[in-house]
């Protein structure tokens, strides 16, 4: 019933962007936070070659009445849970646990949270393939609206943590053409990886930057059907063992593992992704811009070791360049991440403040 249900969904409409945001079903989670509903939804989305997929995220509203006047929305963005297919928030049973957002649905707001194309669904995840993220996260919005119960609007803030500070971005970058029917408010990024040959240049921890280098070449070996050639004779072996590994809080990376990343960092050590064919033609096209119709709102710690403080540093300057409202927010320490964790009151408050339409504070004076 399920496939014969999708098929006649896909064949209902032309263009297969018609189905996007679609609602093919909604679940409800039996136990959740006191004062709380979820409901684990699955969806149509479209790639980047238009092919329409089924994706799956958790909605997560207030227990109450539904109200006379729609919620507005948080589309939160988890970073890095790593590539297999297993590697979904949704599929954890610590997933509120997880959620820096949490605290956004006692305040009265829905929260969308989309587990991206290809984990906990089928197909190949594009690792930081800005594009299809930034539409999985929009038709997950309007697919949270379907949701009876749930009362979401199409007035959406997006925030992200690591990757999922890309996919935030993305998603803004994404509002132009394919944000019809919505309203995006800001987008808060904490950590977020920007300009790509300078993220994977600059990582200071080689360890962290020896395990991103393999989910990204893994992905967009597979994605963008390119042979997995990097490093020596035994590296693609190497990655394609550590990408079947989730970097979640519900285990820690066991011994091979750990032995893997660091056979890694001997066979990448000279290898830059950014300058390296094919890999530098995917870096480039799924870098960030630093143009934005929205306010956005930034924060890191001073010493992260996967993303380097100093080129999100950059980014955020480029984009004041465009006369974006950037609110930048340096937190101590050198973790990257709680970064979301730590500054997730920040975040909410300044997300409140765009809801309710007061003009955004500017740090651009002192990024």
């Amino acid at each position: 019933m399920r496939r014969a249900a999708i098929l006649v969904l896909m064949m209902s409409a032309t263009p297969a962007v018609a189905q996007t945001g679609r609602l093919v079903a909604a679940e409800p989670v039996a136990n959740t936070p006191a004062g709380m509903q979820a409901w684990k939804v699955r969806y149509l989305s479209r790639d980047d070659r238009t092919s329409v997929r089924e994706l799956t995220a958790m909605v997560v509203a207030p227990r109450e009445a539904v109200p006379t006047k729609p919620r507005p929305v948080i589309a939160w963005t988890h970073g890095t849970w790593g590539t297999a297919q297993g590697c979904a928030p949704s599929l954890s049973a610590r997933f509120f646990e997880t959620l820096p957002a949490l605290d956004a649905v006692r305040r009265g707001y829905v929260v969308v949270a989309p587990d991206y194309p290809g984990l906990g669904n089928a197909g190949v995840h594009p690792y930081l393939v800005g594009t299809t993220t930034g539409r999985s996260v929009l038709d997950a919005v309007r697919a949270a609206q379907q949701v009876g119960g749930a009362a979401a609007g199409n007035r959406f803030a997006v925030w992200g943590e690591s990757q999922g500070g890309h996919a935030a971005l993305w998603t803004g970058q994404m509002m132009a053409a394919d944000g019809g029917g919505l309203s995006l408010v800001g987008v808060a990024a904490g950590a977020p990886p920007t300009d790509l040959a300078a993220n994977f240049a600059q990582a200071s921890d080689p360890n962290a930057k020896g395990f991103l280098t393999a989910l990204a070449t893994e992905s967009w070996s597979r994605y963008y059907g390119v042979p997995l050639r990097i490093g020596q004779a035994r590296t693609p072996g190497l990655i394609r063992r550590l990408a079947q590994k989730c970097v979640t809080v519900d285990s820690a990376p066991n011994l091979g593992t750990l032995l893997g990343i660091l056979a890694l960092r001997q066979d990448l050590a000279r290898v830059d992704l950014g300058r390296t064919p094919p890999w530098a033609s995917y870096v480039a096209a799924n870098s960030t811009s630093p143009v934005s119709r929205v306010p956005v709102m930034f924060a890191q710690t001073a010493q992260d070791p996967l993303v380097a403080p100093a080129v999100t540093r950059a980014f955020a300057r480029r984009m004041c360049a465009n006369r974006v409202r950037v609110r930048w927010f340096d937190l101590p320490g050198k973790d990257h991440a709680t970064t979301a964790k730590q500054s997730a009151a920040a975040t909410i408050e300044w997300i409140g403040e765009r809801f309710a339409g007061t003009r955004a504070p500017s740090d651009c004076g002192r990024i």
